[in-house]
């Protein structure tokens, strides 16, 4: 018999939120690079061709079972996946909690991230510019989608979140960042409520964790799958597509090369792979399941582009965590590789 998880209150005094929620990365479809951003002018930073139909078919699958957590960006298919989003949910949109990213400038039109802002005004825009991409009169999770901010410019950022959230326009705001620095100062009110990192059962976050737990901040975990390398469907010959993020991955993008997944990963895996399988979970569902075990308060967002890839996400959910026994097992095992 497996342990159901609970719901969590979002941040502080928010409202509940599903165990897992999920990430529509992949759902804006391709978009690159401009020049001068740290990538080479024309790099992809999509996941390839995707069909708005089946997208909003995945969304509103997961929805229908039980998830009513969705996180986007303006970023993402340089506005494409805010769009999708707000086809999915319209009519519903009480149902549903949102989260949407800002700091990134990008052409709409020619599907090119232009570079980055986070003035007080910037933000404002950018905001009312998602609203209209969903469709909606609010954002119930805004969050910055820089890694960095200087300590002096954080006051700024806040202070216009403040506004946005007395004005109705968002709810509460967080930060996507894998970094420590600067959270405190960020976290003070009330109304910031969630820290997103990378976090899966490759790659430990506990200076984050701690962090959230400190600040009394939802982790929202991102790359819980480690883009798809989790699945246990992709080997060192799997072909990409040249829109995809993962063919010619950035530095900070590990988990694959130029030639697909990155051998010691692969390796690393295998090491662990029997008992993220216990109990009939696949070794997604057991990625899903090492997260709920590191800590209660985490709302891991893997990405999905089909109704499949939603089933078995979703019914990772049935098996529960996996226990602290498999966690330290985990641990010894990684050491070994």
């Amino acid at each position: 018999m497996h342990q159901k998880l609970q719901q969590q209150h979002l941040g502080k005094k928010g409202p509940l939120i599903s165990p897992m929620g999920i990430g529509t990365w992949a759902i804006g479809g391709p978009f690159y690079a401009g020049a001068g951003l740290g990538f080479d002018q024309g790099a992809a930073l999509g996941w390839g061709q995707v069909k708005d139909r089946e997208s909003i078919d995945c969304l509103r699958f997961a929805l229908d079972a039980g998830v009513n957590f969705f996180d986007t960006a303006d970023l993402y298919g340089a506005g494409h996946s805010e769009v999708v989003v707000g086809r999915a949910f319209k009519g519903i949109r009480e149902q549903v909690l949102i989260a949407s990213k800002f700091g990134n400038t990008f052409d709409a039109n020619l599907k090119t991230m232009t570079g980055t802002d986070i003035s007080p005004s910037y933000i404002i825009k950018a905001c009312e510019d998602s609203l209209k991409r969903l469709q909606t009169d609010w954002i119930d999770l805004y969050q910055v989608h820089l890694e960095d901010i200087d300590t002096e410019q954080i006051p700024l950022v806040t202070e216009a979140l403040e506004v946005l959230c007395e004005a109705g326009k968002i709810r509460c705001y967080g930060w996507s960042t894998n970094n420590i620095e600067g959270n405190a100062l960020f976290c003070k009110s009330d109304q910031a409520t969630a820290l997103q990192f990378d976090m899966n059962v490759l790659h430990r976050a506990d200076h984050m964790l701690s962090c959230c737990e400190l600040n009394n901040c939802t982790a929202i975990i991102r790359q819980p799958l480690a883009m798809g390398l989790l699945s246990g469907k992709y080997v060192t010959s799997k072909v990409l597509s040249n829109s995809d993020i993962r063919k010619d991955p950035p530095p900070w993008l590990t988990y694959f090369d130029k030639n697909g997944a990155d051998k010691t990963h692969l390796k690393r895996l295998a090491a662990i792979k029997e008992i993220l399988t216990s109990n009939g979970r696949t070794i997604t569902q057991g990625a899903l399941a090492w997260i709920w075990a590191k800590h209660p308060n985490c709302v891991p967002i893997p990405g999905v582009r089909t109704v499949a890839q939603v089933k078995e996400n979703i019914a990772a959910m049935d098996y529960g965590a996996l226990t602290q026994a498999q966690l330290t097992e985990i641990d010894q095992l990684l050491e070994l590789v």
